[in-house]
C-alpha cells in the first residue's frame, strides 16, 4: 500500500516538473477543455498535447472522457492534496531551521545603544 502511495506521488512530482503541463493543469482550474484547447497556447502540436495530458492522466491529475471525435479533459485536484500534505510534512523542520537561523544572525547584531539613537552616521 505504501509502495503505490510513493509511486503515485512520484507520478505526480514527474507531471509537476514540466511547465508546459503546470500550464494546462492551471488552464484547467476553469473547467474542462479539449486537447486542442490546451495545445493552442503552447504552439504544440496535438500528438505532443496528448503526450503531456497522458502524463498528467497518469498521475490521475486529469480525466479525459471521448465525445464523439473530441477528447475533453477536467482536472482531478485529489492526487495535488495528496502531494501537498507530503510537502507539509518538511514545512516545520524549514520552520525550526529558519527560526534558528534568525535567532543566530540577531544575536551577532549588537543592541543599539542610547549613543547610537538619532546619529545618522550609524
Amino acid at each position: 500500500m505504501v509502495e503505490h502511495s510513493i509511486s503515485g506521488l512520484d507520478d505526480v512530482f514527474h507531471a509537476l516538473a514540466d511547465p508546459t503541463r503546470r500550464a494546462m493543469l492551471a488552464s484547467l482550474r476553469d473547467g474542462e477543455r479539449s486537447v486542442g484547447e490546451l495545445a493552442a497556447p503552447h504552439r504544440i502540436s496535438l500528438a505532443a498535447a496528448s503526450k503531456h495530458i497522458k502524463t498528467l492522466e497518469r498521475a490521475g491529475l486529469v480525466k479525459r472522457t471521448i465525445i464523439g471525435r473530441t477528447h475533453r479533459c477536467a482536472l482531478d485536484p485529489a492526487p495535488l492534496a495528496d502531494a501537498d500534505a507530503w510537502l507539509r510534512r518538511y514545512s516545520a523542520f524549514w520552520t525550526e531551521r529558519l527560526d534558528a537561523l534568525d535567532i543566530l544572525l540577531r544575536a551577532d547584531d549588537p543592541p543599539p545603544s542610547s549613543t547610537d539613537i538619532g546619529n545618522p552616521s550609524t
